[in-house]
């Protein structure tokens, strides 16, 4: 084995030679404008930018594609001729009569033109965000070896709220974060402004990202104060040229501990007018201010259900605050409870199903991709196809409590788009969850998808340069559910690091989050970690006083076999999916290998598609996740002379840690299951390292990740 102190030297001796790129940190995320020298060694050639306009907007667009531009060659500059930034409302651009009437308010459209007899590059919309999103697009499209000369983009958001849900705590902690404090520094703001805001919100708008809740959904009521009023205004004044509106979790019980009321109850007029006050006070200091977003009744969150009303009800009141200013009200429907002894896979859409249609029209009901949490593999949530007559927005986690936290490589852009591609059959073949989430089935005007931010104040931004691909995907495909993750990932290695090594890059990336699932939680199985941090595994946790926090509860192994009966023999979650649907689940020949013990609970040696049996593939696919981790790090190691020697560096190192964590895994799992079902390996296998008693004596009680 390479010790970490001969791979320091052997990164020493490589940088001496011509072939390795200066040092890097990982700031400059996938904005990482190369700076090229002319081969002619003639000064270079300043691009002519002519925005038409000196808003703070379209001064940032023209600042963003002068720093891009700066790297590119003099030849490169010179193919793209004199850029013109504009709006359909500019004279040159009527006259052209360009297909901008189906790009909406965000859309845009770039191509090669002619204005006053002149070559130009022109970048148009119908408003100066379009435009904004625009000089974006012409950068990413230089920026992955896309040609100069010719050019024709064209595209708008098929989703209208596209938002970064930051967890972070006033005091300056994050909850499930693994990439340093809160990117917010509360006690220096609103006099101080770091120019890292500028930085982050320079890199949402690449992407598409249009809203940031600013704190954490378990809130604290202090938030919705003057003086942390006055902080988010300083941070919306920073986003606003990047197109970017400020969100703010509310705590539900906030009149009581503000207002100094007796109750939080929605029906209650005095209630209802203390948030009509709040608002106004908010949007006279934040005019755009987006809304709220609110966890009630939760995890011990407050909530309507605390004075016998609905969701739709506390819903409902906020958005009456919020409506006469434009604001839009986000309700999470992550909701299961003690006293409930249902299968907390239902409990979600037992709550929520019946309050179709009873949602004002700015709520959106906020989903958890699936019905658990944040798993690395759970079917989509049931909720979508569920409630027709409700706006609903997905909520995926970019941060990766369950998926290794910081340090494993895992790229969520197949995790995303599997469950925006899944088809809830709700209301017929092709019914999937983009097109229930985008409007174009169930025809809401209210459209959304959020992402648990990574984001913190380590210089990388997100605790890893691989962690930074989950950010730049999720805007991605918020954007555009349609698009390929392998292309996402191409193009984010293309700018991250060169676009000579960006299809290499992307092939180690794409079968990642794969080898997670497989030695976590492969075939189904969920919720195996350690409980309270989620680090490492736990699956014999069983003396947790609420059952649903137990390990136990969610893989119901026994000696003779493994897995949650979710039919109709079971708990009958299936019922909660559209007929085609919930027959194909029903029956474990028709349920996809991956869902299996999702949904049933099977005999160990029940026969799989593969020819093996139930236990046997499950060890299997533990040994196919250790050895995909072994593949990424040998292809890693290969990238060594085209990556620049401080993120190398710090990736072999996680990919270090990775595979000894997924060997971890593979070993607890397989000997705590050969504990229960007394059966011996399968021929060939190599045995754990250690009895299932020494994996349940290990202890982490300083685990990062704030545990609830």
């Amino acid at each position: 084995m390479i010790t970490l102190a001969s791979r320091m030297l052997m990164i020493a001796a490589a940088c001496l030679s011509a072939g390795y790129a200066r040092a890097e940190d990982g700031y400059d995320l996938w904005l990482r404008y190369r700076t090229s020298v002319s081969s002619s060694g003639a000064p270079r050639v300043s691009p002519r930018i002519d925005t038409r306009s000196s808003s703070r907007m379209m001064v940032a667009a023209a600042d963003e594609l002068r720093r891009a531009l700066a790297g590119l060659s003099t030849a490169q500059v010179a193919m793209l001729g004199p850029i013109v930034v504009a709006t359909a409302g500019d004279p040159d651009v009527r006259a052209l009569d360009l297909p901008l009437a189906l790009l909406g308010d965000e859309g845009y459209l770039v191509r090669t033109v002619t204005l006053a007899r002149a070559r130009v590059t022109l970048v148009t919309a119908n408003t100066e965000r379009g435009a904004l999103y625009g000089s974006f697009a012409l950068l990413r499209h230089l920026y992955t070896g896309g040609d100069p000369r010719r050019i024709a983009l064209s595209s708008a958001p098929r989703v209208h709220l596209r938002i970064l849900d930051h967890w972070d705590n006033l005091d300056g902690s994050v909850e499930r974060g693994y990439a340093g404090q809160s990117l917010w520094d509360w006690w220096t703001l609103p006099d101080y402004r770091d120019p890292r805001y500028t930085d982050y919100a320079r890199a949402n708008a690449s992407i598409g990202i249009n809203g940031v809740v600013l704190n954490n959904v378990n809130a604290s009521a202090d938030t919705l104060t003057a003086r942390y009023i006055a902080k988010a205004a300083a941070l919306a004044d920073i986003f606003r040229p990047y197109g970017i509106k400020v969100y703010l979790s509310a705590r539900f019980s906030a009149p009581i501990e503000l207002g100094g009321l007796a109750s939080a109850d929605p029906l209650d007029p005095r209630v209802a007018a203390w948030w009509r006050a709040k608002a106004d006070e908010i949007y006279r200091a934040i005019p755009d201010f987006g809304g709220f977003l609110v966890k009630a009744n939760s995890e011990g969150q407050p909530g309507p259900r605390d004075y016998h009303r609905s969701h739709a009800d506390g819903a409902n009141m906020l958005a009456a605050a919020v409506r006469p200013h434009g604001g839009v009200i986000m309700w999470r429907a992550f909701v299961y409870a003690d006293t409930d002894p249902d299968d907390r896979a239902k409990q979600a859409w037992t709550e929520f199903k019946p309050l179709d249609g009873q949602f004002a029209d700015n709520v959106i009901v906020q989903v958890k991709n699936g019905a658990i949490d944040f798993q690395p593999r759970e079917p989509f949530h049931p909720l979508f196809g569920a409630m027709p007559r409700t706006a609903l927005m997905p909520e995926f986690q970019i941060t990766k409590e369950y998926l290794g936290q910081a340090t494993h490589l895992a790229y969520l852009g197949p995790l995303f788009a599997e469950t925006l591609r899944a088809d809830t059959m709700a209301h017929g073949s092709g019914s999937t969850v983009a097109r229930i989430i985008d409007g174009s089935i169930e025809h809401h005007r209210l459209t959304g998808i959020a992402g648990v931010a990574n984001v913190g104040r380590d210089r990388d931004w997100s605790g890893s340069t691989f962690n930074q691909a989950n950010w730049y995907a999720f805007g991605r495909l918020a954007w555009d559910p349609a698009l390929d993750p392998r292309a996402i990932a191409r193009e984010w290695a293309a700018m991250t690091f060169a676009p000579a090594i960006a299809k290499r890059v992307a092939t180690m990336m794409m079968p990642s989050r794969e080898a997670v699932v497989d030695y976590m939680t492969p075939l189904g199985l969920a919720h195996l970690m350690a409980t309270g941090h989620h680090y490492g595994p736990e699956p014999w946790v069983s003396g947790l006083k609420r059952p649903e926090w137990n390990p136990v509860y969610y893989h119901r192994a026994d000696r003779n076999g493994i897995g949650f009966d979710r039919t109709a023999s079971g708990s009958n979650a299936v019922a909660q999916y559209a007929p085609a649907l919930a027959r194909q689940l029903s029956n474990p020949a028709t349920t996809p290998p991956s869902e299996l013990l999702w949904f049933h609970h099977l005999r160990w040696d029940h026969p799989m598609p593969s020819g093996r049996t139930l236990w046997t593939e499950l060890v299997q696919r533990y040994d196919a996740g250790v050895a995909q981790v072994g593949d990424m790090r040998r292809q890693w190691n290969g990238l060594r002379p085209q990556v620049d020697a401080e993120r190398w560096e710090k990736t072999a190192t996680f990919l270090d840690i990775q595979a000894r964590e997924a060997a971890w895994w593979r070993d607890a799992s397989i000997a705590y299951w050969s504990s229960i079902n007394g059966l011996p390996l399968p021929a060939g296998t190599r045995p754990p390292a250690h009895d299932v008693r020494w994996y349940e004596a290990q202890r982490f009680p300083h685990a990062p990740g704030n545990p609830q």
